[in-house]
């Protein structure tokens, strides 16, 4: 984070490198909180001691924003510790970002390679994790002259629109009370309102031309109506003139027709009684009415009296109507 409220500084608790973290850590930023997490930094035991000292520092609660892994200077085999596999995984595993401090500016160890920041020495991992009050300071001062200056340019901008808004408004009322203002002397000079009576008065002369325009239309109704129906007897008389000749001729014309159907209808009639009278000679029903019958099968009309056998059915019809029967024996 770039601002470290919390930091846990796991190293040995014996030596000086824990008291120039908590001197420089106090000059830069007292608001800082400290958590010191002791362990070997040498020797047999230690990258052990390490391992156990990151955990520690990861599970405090609330959880620190860093992990300072700090140690002084010292020859290549007192800082082989931080060579140490394990605890270079260990580091790369931590939840908490490491920032290590080892040694002096040429010393370099596989821990710093796997860390979340290397800083060259104990003093400038703390330096890095808790930014100077004066920076602060500094970086505030900066954004309340930006905040300021972006407020005032809105505020300016906004002051701009409102008054072009307030220009409008006005231009835009007078318009408006103008317009009224036309409408109401409209209203004021109509006729209606300056004198009552005048729409009166003028509905009442409308009237009168209405009244005399109508009586001036029915009279000439009247007048033509009565010339045509004075007319009508004389036109009734003079299409009534020719009825004579025309019923003359229909006479004529229908005893024409009457002696002309009859002509043609006479030879035909003859025909049809002629065979009238073959088909009544013909007809089976004559020859049922003379005492014979038709007897049926269930195949339709028996021709022969094998047809039938006894026990079966037997239709026969005669003049007046049909009797079922069933046959007792063929002879």
């Amino acid at each position: 984070p770039v601002f470290c409220s919390r930091v846990a500084v796991v190293t040995s608790l014996s030596g000086a490198v824990i008291d120039d973290v908590k001197r420089t850590l106090r000059r830069r930023n007292p608001l800082v909180e400290l958590v010191c997490v002791g362990a070997k930094v040498q020797g047999e035991g230690a990258p052990a001691e390490l391992i156990e000292g990151l955990r520690r520092a990861a599970s405090i609660t609330p959880a620190p924003d860093c992990i300072l892994l700090v140690r002084g200077g010292g020859s290549f085999e007192d800082l082989m510790t931080f060579n140490d596999e394990e605890l270079a995984r260990a580091v790369a595993a931590c939840p908490v970002p490491v920032v290590t401090g080892i040694g002096h500016e040429p010393d370099t160890s596989i821990c710093d390679m796997v860390s979340d920041r290397r800083a060259s020495t104990p003093t400038a991992a703390a330096e890095s994790v808790a930014p100077a009050m004066t920076e602060l300071a500094d970086v505030l001062e900066a954004r309340h002259q930006r905040l300021g200056a972006a407020m005032a340019s809105m505020i300016g901008s906004n002051q701009v629109d409102l008054e072009m808004l307030d220009q409008r408004g006005r231009r835009a009322w007078d318009t408006y009370a103008a317009r009224l203002g036309d409408a109401l002397d409209a209203a004021a000079r109509r006729p209606c309102l300056n004198d009552p009576t005048f729409m009166v008065e003028r509905r009442e002369s409308e009237l009168a031309l209405t009244a005399d325009r109508l009586s001036g239309a029915i009279a000439r109704s009247v007048g033509t109506f009565r010339s045509n129906f004075e007319r009508l007897p004389e036109r009734l008389i003079a299409s009534t003139s020719g009825l004579d000749g025309k019923r003359h001729a229909l006479t004529l014309a229908s005893s024409r027709l009457e002696h002309q159907g009859r002509t043609m209808l006479s030879k035909p009639a003859s025909d049809l009684g002629r065979a009238a009278a073959s088909l009544d000679a013909l007809s089976p029903l004559k020859v049922l009415a003379r005492g014979y019958s038709i007897a049926y099968s269930e195949d339709g009309v028996a021709t022969s009296a094998k047809t039938f056998k006894p026990g079966d059915a037997i239709r026969v019809r005669m003049a007046d109507g049909n009797v079922a029967a069933t046959v007792n024996a063929v002879e």
